[in-house]
């Protein structure tokens, strides 16, 4: 089993710096109007929310490069923004519109850009950790030096098919980092209480796969892990587990009124160990910005959310029509045509 590793805090730019705290800011402020517009029933469905676990995907997104992929499960609105998806889109597709990036179809739970090399949230718990597999498996094979971030949380951890996955992953030496976002609640449940592991990334030993345990509330620890892990499977040298400790504010859904946690332990993490406000207090205390500009980033991210919430109730429902589109196709690939 390897010894817990410790990844040194890289040095980080005022402009960095600032791009971390908006691009969160974008997450938090998104999700929180999410859940108005779910509460005024322009939402329907399930609707999980990643408000608290910010850290986790802009860090990683940092240490992305052009062309990588990621696949993660429903709590998935915080992935398309980190990424690059168009906000509007997010939103409109979140109120079943015409103007969402699944044309109104997918929800809040399935989505897809390829043009930002997302390929969806998942609502079967751990369906898609070997979707991930898959995908870094046609990286290897193309020779493309692309990487795979393959996300999935506590509760997922304890799936069967990750473990399948594990296998294949570092048999084949598969450029795949796995994400464990272990938001310490899975649906809610306490992780203490549903798993014996001490750790969950330690599992991977069992395969051969290395990997760390990671502060999820710090932007800069998430990049730092997530660039050694990227630079560990564009060398070649297979899969790599990071197991974020992060925490959800909110409960599991917007149907979770969360009654397995105390109402002070919440405002606690908030207090303490809030990714947002902890690096808001690291651009003031650095003179890196004052708080009027502070309050200014926060007044443009309001009005681009606010812009992406009035699209998605401007944008027409689908038509009947959709029903049959997407599900069928007669077209033969050439490899196998030929």
């Amino acid at each position: 089993m390897a010894a817990r590793k410790t990844t040194k805090k890289p040095n980080i730019s005022a402009e960095e710096l600032t791009h971390y705290y908006r691009e969160m800011l974008l997450i938090r402020r998104f999700e929180e109007k999410a859940g108005q517009l779910y509460g005024m029933g322009l939402i329907g469905g399930f609707c999980h929310l990643y408000i608290g676990q910010e850290a986790v995907v802009v860090g990683l997104e940092a240490a992305a490069e052009e062309g990588d992929k990621r696949v993660t499960s429903y709590r998935d609105h915080g992935h398309m923004l980190a990424c690059g998806m168009d906000p509007k889109g997010v939103m409109a597709e979140l109120t079943g519109r015409e103007g969402g990036y699944s044309r109104g179809k997918g929800g809040s739970m399935h989505m897809f850009s390829k043009e930002k090399h997302f390929y969806g949230g998942h609502g079967i718990v751990a369906a898609q950790v070997p979707i991930g597999a898959g995908l870094a498996f046609s990286d290897k094979y193309r020779g493309d030096d692309r990487v795979t971030f393959t996300y999935f949380g506590d509760g997922a951890a304890n799936q069967g098919q990750v473990y399948e996955t594990y296998n294949m992953a570092e048999l084949w030496d598969l450029p795949v980092v796995f994400v464990i976002e272990n938001n310490q609640y899975a649906m809610g449940t306490s992780v203490k209480r549903s798993t014996k592991s001490p750790s969950l990334w330690e599992r991977g030993a069992a395969y051969g796969i290395p990997g760390e345990e990671v502060d999820g509330m710090d932007v800069l620890a998430v990049k730092a892990a997530g660039e050694k892990a990227v630079a560990h499977c564009r060398a070649g040298k297979g899969p790599y587990i990071l197991e974020v400790k992060t925490y959800r504010y909110r409960g599991h859904s917007m149907s979770d009124p969360a009654k397995y946690r105390t109402r002070e332990e919440v405002q606690k993490m908030r207090e303490e160990r809030d990714p947002i406000e902890g690096v808001k207090q690291m651009l003031l205390t650095g003179k890196h910005a004052s708080e009027d500009d502070l309050k200014a980033i926060d007044k443009e991210i309001k009005d681009i959310v606010n812009e992406a919430a009035e699209f998605s109730k401007e944008s027409p429902e689908p038509d009947v029509s959709e029903l049959w589109t997407d599900i069928l196709t007669d077209e033969v690939p050439q490899e196998v045509s030929a």
